[in-house]
């Protein structure tokens, strides 16, 4: 890949996975909130503002890295919104509803990228300059989006899918389950490395295709994705 190609990679798909993590970290917050927790409010970070909920590795070097060089995969998270399960006025239901919170923001901003598409396919003029890029950057916004919230349900702590199963353990089994925190992130680059994540990609783009094929629907176009 050349550094254009890099920088026209970036430009369509960093704005996107900024958005993604932004609304993901947000869902976690409101929904701990609804919960009675406000600790994510009280420290600003119930918030749709990208600044407090960047991460300098995790937000801005490993995607824009990733991005550029044109990895086959994309890598990345925001700084973990704050939260207090003790103060949830019923700790497993909003355990478990804080948890799918995140994922949930991504399912319906996947949904809503994917109305975006359409519109710029019914309503944009073709040879308005910005017409090809922004395409791009809805479908981008709808993989991405799906990508974040179904990696996010990988059961290993501290992923939201771990919080789920917890929502259902006793306290003991809780205590044992969070032990396997210390070795998720060599588990998590073990299975990057040997590709064995990529089973994850067929409901992602199951998804998509899915998504995408409703808002063309919505809009009656029958004009392929590109």
């Amino acid at each position: 890949m050349t550094l254009e190609q890099g920088l026209q990679t970036l430009a369509v798909q960093f704005p996107p996975f900024m958005l993604a993590v932004v609304v993901h970290e947000f869902g976690h917050g409101f929904m701990a909130n609804r919960w009675g927790d406000t600790t994510a409010k009280d420290e600003g970070r119930m918030t749709l503002n990208p600044v407090p909920h960047v991460d300098p590795i995790g937000t801005l070097l490993l995607p824009i890295v990733m991005m550029a060089s044109g990895a086959s995969f994309l890598f990345g998270w925001a700084k973990p919104v704050p939260i207090d399960p003790s103060r949830f006025r019923s700790y497993r239901p909003g355990l478990f509803w804080v948890s799918v919170a995140g994922v949930g923001m991504n399912f319906i901003f996947a949904v809503i990228s994917a109305l975006a598409f359409g519109a710029i396919l019914a309503w944009m003029p073709k040879d308005f300059y910005l017409y090809e890029p922004l395409l791009t950057m809805t479908v981008a916004s709808v993989t991405i989006n799906y990508a974040l919230g179904i990696f996010n349900l990988l059961p290993l702590p501290p992923l939201d899918g771990s919080k789920v199963i917890q929502s259902f353990l006793s306290p003991k089994a809780t205590y044992r389950y969070e032990q396997m925190a210390k070795y998720s992130f060599f588990i998590l680059i073990a299975l990057l490395m040997t590709g064995a994540l990529q089973f994850l990609s067929y409901p992602i783009l199951i998804l998509r295709d899915l998504t995408i094929g409703g808002a063309l629907q919505v809009f009656q176009i029958s004009e392929a994705m590109p």
